[in-house]
């Protein structure tokens, strides 16, 4: 069974008044004391176990990340993922603060770096792409065996990935405006040189060679700035998948990390039975990736293997039947279904966020309500 862990970004509100929060370098030198504590044990006692989770910092200083370890249980990966966002929101309360999992924030946004080099470096290169850059994300790695397989998995779920970003999509807002999209996050993010949907590579030596020739032109940092939608990891032997927003409900993030899993195996496995990669431009794929954007489950959906838009629960049923076997195979097929079910009844984030502003008509209240639900 395949190994799997998320990394969730998350807003820093102002736990009073909803404002953002600029506390992150103090919610990370808090998490570091609390692991110098658990190390520095009297010899001859019992260890304390590592947790599951680890808090990082993020571009801005009005963000946090919480990274999950790997697992191979669904059960374990949801714990840990409900555990790292309320230690979170445990050192964000140390300073007035609460976590908010949304994919942009409602208010309008002056963020404040964080001090890093690097960040520094991007400022100067990239300049307003990097300073307005408050953007919360939901990673997904998946274990591979071979660069060789990760590729053929790129290759293969590149299709499927546009419905991922409508099922997660929570951002409607962008600098205190309705902007009419479901996810303006994957919007925002576009501005990048190597952000959106990749062309069929066909081996790793393709993918490779591509990577050193994006490298060589003098654009990008470093290999951390191949922003495909979904990419073989530098760090890790996985397949990490980078289109969706972070969402409110820790449920169907549980759901969508399943759910991305099963992509990567149902991949593999028509890799490995000679099944090639659907052939489908980029440019149609940038364009169904636009309308999950925009529409989110609300509206037509570009159908992955027909390329044409049809009722967005028809192009997820298609993607439940693709992985319903990996699904069944993992326990996770009844999850991911009431999820899905749940998502479509309730809707998305960005429908959640969108009915809050409308009964309160108060974009600080939206920040509030999300923070609300992020820690339940």
């Amino acid at each position: 069974m395949r190994s799997f862990g998320v990394e969730e970004e998350f807003l820093l509100v102002d736990a009073p008044t909803g404002e953002h929060a600029a506390v992150a370098a103090g919610i990370l030198a808090g998490a570091a004391a609390q692991e110098a504590k658990r190390t520095a044990r009297p010899p001859g006692s019992r260890a304390v176990p590592a947790p599951d989770h680890s808090l990082t910092a993020e571009v801005q200083r009005e963000q946090v990340e919480a990274v999950s370890a790997p697992f191979t249980g669904l059960p374990e990966l949801a714990k840990a993922l409900r555990e790292g966002r309320a230690e979170a929101n445990r050192q964000a309360t140390m300073f007035g603060a609460r976590i908010a999992a949304v994919g942009t924030s409602s208010l309008p946004a002056l963020p404040h770096l964080s001090e890093s080099p690097r960040y520094r470096t991007m400022e100067k290169r990239f300049g307003l792409a990097l300073r307005e850059q408050l953007l919360c994300g939901f990673h997904v790695h998946v274990s591979v065996e071979s660069p060789q397989e990760g590729v053929a998995v790129l290759d293969r779920i590149r299709i499927w990935l546009p419905l991922l970003i409508a099922m997660s999509a929570n951002s409607p807002f962008w600098q205190g405006k309705d902007t009419g999209y479901e996810s303006f996050r994957y919007q925002v993010w576009r501005r990048w040189p190597t952000a959106g949907p990749t062309e069929i590579f066909g081996s790793a030596e393709a993918y490779q060679d591509l990577v050193t020739m994006l490298l060589s032109c003098d654009v990008l940092l470093d290999g951390g700035m191949i922003y495909f939608d979904a990419r073989l990891s530098q760090t890790y032997p996985t397949v990490e998948i980078r289109v969706m927003d972070v969402c409110t409900e820790p449920g169907h993030a549980v759901a969508l990390a399943a759910m991305s899993r099963a992509l990567v195996e149902t991949a593999a496995r028509e890799w490995a039975d000679g099944k090639p990669a659907p052939a489908v431009p980029a440019e149609m794929l940038r364009l169904a990736s636009w309308r999950a954007s925009r529409f989110g489950v609300g509206d037509d959906l570009v159908h992955p293997t027909l390329n044409r838009p049809l009722p967005a629960h028809q192009c997820v049923d298609a993607l439940l039947e693709f992985i319903g076997p990996a699904l069944a195979e993992t326990g996770d097929r009844a999850l991911v279904e009431e999820s899905v079910a749940d998502i479509f009844a309730k809707g998305n984030g960005a429908r959640q966020q969108r009915a809050v502003m409308a009964s309160t008509g108060n974009f600080r209240k939206v920040l509030l309500e999300a923070a609300e639900r992020t820690a339940e």
